[in-house]
């Protein structure tokens, strides 16, 4: 038995030059962090004892023989990719919901692979966890997502991303001191829309014409450095938020999909309520809002968003991990002998009629067959 446990992420500057699109072109950058909500993932190997191979349960429960048949297509491009032979029993549970702007579909990705390595007794580098990844994701799957939400799951940290042209991708932690950590923290508010989105599905409104936004992604780009030299500096935090509001507005610029009525409506409550800026988590829509305002104002923020989740976090240095590792009996062979059977179906007791029966002193002892109509 293996569970593995994988963090979400909340990207500050630079989301969008993370498309290979665009950084295979002209390069990119962002600076994001891991946080204290995670994706938990339960593998092991299936005893041979059931009528199914492999077994999968997230939001639906599939029951499956073949690795084909498997609708998530995360999981099934997964196994494929590792080329399970073996029957596997996997459950996901989340911290956070689905498609809500926190990188949950790459952090299932990085997740589920560790745990299928650990699985086989092979622990990979967080490099490589990273890269085979975005490998499933982007050309196996064929998502359109970028490359930041894998990096972060592998890794964790406060870190710079960059992602250069020839392909490479380089992890920069952020040093900083442990105060002023806590103090950008302490500044920081997560709020969930509860307006559910496929990431893809609004990426795809412009990650094919990036060429066209250049001077949007550009800015994006330098603001990346800017928060950083504004974080290492003695310069007055709230600057920070500044930047995120100005982020924000170019964000949003690349695409009518990323805010609607509604997202604005949640950003201006906030800000009359002392929310200095903020943006909306991942390719946008919907799902969860960062926001950066004070402490002093959070509790006005809080009433002024009376009908949202706020989810307090922290930061997450760790990164995934295998958290339970079980060694369990090994019915590898069973399961080869297992494979040549042809086995009878489960069926209920009700569904199965007498097809004789045998007269003794005591009583009729009738004896049963299976009703084949």
């Amino acid at each position: 038995m293996i569970i593995s446990r994988t963090p979400y992420r909340i990207s500050f500057f630079g989301g969008g030059t993370d498309y290979p699109a665009w950084y295979l072109k002209h390069g990119g950058t962002v600076l994001a962090t891991a946080i204290d909500k995670y994706c938990y993932l339960t593998c092991r190997y299936l005893p041979p004892f059931f009528e199914h191979k492999y077994r999968a349960v997230w939001s639906k429960i599939e029951n499956c023989q073949q690795i084909a048949e498997i609708e998530h297509p995360a999981i099934r491009e997964i196994l494929r990719f590792m080329k399970m032979s073996r029957g596997v029993e996997i459950h996901h549970v989340g911290d956070l919901p689905a498609r809500s702007g926190m990188g949950s579909s790459s952090t299932f990705t990085v997740g589920l692979l560790h745990a299928l390595y650990a699985l086989r007794g092979y622990m990979p580098t967080k490099h490589q966890l990273a890269m085979e990844s975005i490998e499933i994701e982007q050309e196996l799957i064929k998502e359109t997502v970028g490359s930041q939400d894998q990096v972060l799951a592998a890794y964790g940290g406060f870190n710079q991303l960059i992602f250069h042209r020839n392909g490479e991708i380089s992890v920069r932690p952020v040093v900083l001191t442990s105060d002023r950590v806590q103090e950008l923290n302490s500044h920081l508010m997560l709020f969930y829309s509860g307006i559910k989105r496929t990431a893809a599905d609004v990426a795809s409104t412009y990650v094919n014409d990036l060429d066209d936004k250049k001077r949007q992604l550009r800015i994006m780009k330098d603001l990346v450095d800017e928060g950083i030299s504004l974080l290492n500096s003695s310069q007055d935090i709230k600057g920070f938020g500044d930047l995120l509001h100005e982020s924000w507005q170019a964000k949003r610029s690349l695409s009518a999909s990323i805010s609607n009525e509604h997202v604005d409506l949640i950003y201006e409550k906030a800000r009359k309520a002392g929310a200095i800026g903020g943006k909306i988590a991942g390719a946008g829509g919907g799902g969860f809002m960062l926001l950066f305002a004070p402490p002093e104002r959070h509790q006005k923020i809080k009433s002024a968003l009376g009908n949202m989740i706020n989810v307090p976090f922290k930061f997450d240095f760790t990164g995934s991990q295998i958290i339970y590792y079980q060694l369990e009996e090994d019915y590898s062979g069973i399961e080869q002998e297992r494979e040549k059977q042809v086995i009878d179906t489960a069926r209920e007791l009700s569904s199965l009629t007498p097809i004789s029966k045998t007269t003794s002193k005591k009583k009729d002892t009738p004896t049963y067959v299976r009703d084949c109509a």
